[in-house]
């Protein structure tokens, strides 16, 4: 007598239902946000490549950076360009490179986990800040750099978002000050002990701006994540065949970032 198959869905199989169920379930709002994702994701690779440089945001009309050629419109439709044309420009045949797409498939990514967390105006909440870290950690590892002016406005945003409640703004007011205090001091204790910069000014501002945004009870979370994602990458470093000196760099920013988009979702550890 034959027996029913009892074998398990595999991960990926359970992953696709989580997916088409959420798909099913969206209402227009949720919608909206996946048709504005990659939209939004092309500006943030935008910001990534030109604001460390002091570039203009807005240049006038794109072109292709090795041939020069006008882009129009069919050739800026982020995804589905870069797919028709091969990653390849269809002037002058050259590369495109995986760095736009990436970011726009990133920001798609932010948008399903905030729909599947959140709801509403929630989820364009939680959506908006996950794209302002991805901006803030994707420039940090690419430059080493975290821009005041989006470190600064961050911060700000998240007080701002707390407003309406007197003991949330004095949680997320002392979780920033905390928060900057925090690094600052443990980068001077780092400089007296190594004779050199370990954590920069740009670190302390951004766990700052996390605290504006997770409070002071959810500091302890970011850290942790933060400093468990490093350690993670440096083990992967040393895997890769790769040597790890007193003066490697490895940015701190992006760890901060995604620690504190997680913590913002989940809430701050059980302590």
């Amino acid at each position: 007598m034959c027996g029913r198959s009892t074998r398990r869905p595999t991960r990926a199989s359970r992953g696709a239902e989580a997916l088409s169920g959420l798909v099913r379930h969206l209402d227009a709002g949720g919608w909206a946000l996946l048709a504005v994702s990659p939209l939004v994701g092309s500006f943030v690779g935008t910001v990534i490549r030109r604001l460390p440089d002091g570039e203009p945001l807005w240049r006038g009309r794109s072109r292709c950076e090795s041939c020069g050629a006008l882009l129009r419109p069919r050739d800026l439709m982020p995804l589905v360009s870069w797919g028709i044309a091969a990653g390849r420009c269809r002037h002058c045949g050259a590369e495109l490179g995986w760095f736009y797409p990436a970011v726009e498939a990133a920001t798609i990514a932010l948008a399903l986990i905030s729909l599947a967390v959140d709801g509403g105006a929630d989820a364009w909440l939680n959506w908006l800040l996950g794209c302002w870290l991805l901006a803030l950690g994707w420039i940090d590892l690419r430059r080493g750099v975290l821009p005041d002016v989006l470190t600064l406005p961050l911060l700000a945003a998240g007080l701002v978002a707390a407003a309406w409640s007197p003991p949330e703004l004095l949680d997320r007011a002392l979780g920033a000050a905390l928060g900057y205090i925090a690094l600052r001091a443990l980068a001077l204790v780092y400089r007296r002990l190594r004779g050199r910069e370990g954590l920069g000014g740009g670190d302390a501002k951004l766990f700052a701006a996390c605290g504006a945004w997770v409070g002071a009870s959810g500091l302890a979370g970011v850290v942790f994540g933060a400093a468990t994602g490093a350690l993670l990458a440096a083990l992967c470093w040393r895997l890769a065949g790769r040597e790890l000196r007193r003066d490697t760099e490895l940015p701190f920013g992006p760890f901060l970032a995604a620690a504190a988009w997680i913590v913002w979702l989940a809430g701050p550890l059980p302590l």
